[in-house]
């Protein structure tokens, strides 16, 4: 079940993560993720009502706000880093954040079997090659390769924080619903203060309602998979679900491949080939 819900994870993210970048291209990046998450806030607040679900509300709930409160932070530091570039380099590099979810896996006792120290290393090898790293060509900016770090840590702390928000399947949905709601007001509080300072917060056509469906999939399947995560960690290793659910930028890859005919270079192949042996290696380990 642990892998199931692992690789479902990463499949969710990574087609979120092609919406959302597809999105950006239109839209500013902030309004995208304050729209996107106020649309899953609402949709997770209805599931909550019908549920009972604020019959779950306990102490563990703050992890919910604490996950709301750096997910923002580390979105928005990617997605400068992303601008900054090259993103051959700040793709890859992104996925450092499974080091946050594994080093707690490692302190609370979990030690994988040799067949599972292989499928992590050759796996997050292959998640690394898929994000089709820059090897020469222009200089990577300190200033990218601190965000892009910021963003790592920030996705890896989300990652463990959701994971102990939440007991059962109500509760998660409660947590989920708490940590969207910390989404949207430091989302919003960041696209306020870029908009006292010049910035913008909708393109030059006014609000984009026809990529209002595209914003609801986006916000949908990242809430979605923060959701299949929690429940991958709590039903297997933490340290098999974080390598698992870190597949995500194959998925994006491939989609790309897809939906826009862009072609995959030799090391993306590669990569997602050694991705794939690793998830056999983990699932069998």
């Amino acid at each position: 079940m642990t892998a199931f819900f692992a690789l479902t994870t990463s499949l969710l993210w990574g087609l979120a993560d092609f919406g959302g970048g597809l999105l950006t291209r239109r839209t500013p990046a902030l309004t995208v993720v304050v729209v996107s998450q106020a649309i899953a806030a609402a949709v997770l607040g209805a599931i909550v009502l019908a549920t009972g679900g604020w019959g779950e509300a306990e102490p563990r709930l703050w992890f919910a706000f604490a996950a709301g409160l750096v997910g923002p932070v580390a979105l928005l530091s990617f997605y400068q880093a992303l601008a900054l570039g090259p993103m051959g380099v700040v793709s890859p590099l992104a996925t450092l954040s499974v080091a946050v979810p594994l080093g707690v896996g490692l302190a609370l006792g979990e030690r994988p079997g040799l067949l599972q120290v292989a499928g992590i290393a050759v796996a997050v090898t292959g998640v690394v090659l898929a994000g089709g790293p820059q090897l020469r060509g222009a200089a990577v900016q300190r200033r990218a390769i601190l965000l892009t770090l910021v963003a790592a840590l920030g996705f890896g702390t989300v990652f463990a924080l959701i994971t102990e928000a939440a007991t059962n399947v109500t509760g998660l949905f409660l947590a989920l619903f708490a940590q969207r709601l910390t989404n949207v007001a430091v989302g919003g509080a960041a696209l306020a203060v870029s908009v006292r300072r010049g910035g913008t917060a909708l393109p030059e056509g006014g609000f984009p309602w026809a990529s209002l469906p595209a914003l609801a999939f986006v916000g949908l399947a990242d809430v979605a998979a923060n959701g299949t995560y929690a429940v991958a960690a709590r039903s297997g290793p933490v340290t098999v679900a974080a390598v698992l659910a870190s597949l995500y930028p194959v998925v994006t890859a491939l989609a790309a491949r897809g939906f826009l005919s862009e072609r995959l270079r030799a090391v993306q192949a590669a990569g997602a080939g050694l991705a794939l042996l690793g998830t056999l290696l983990l699932a069998t380990g």
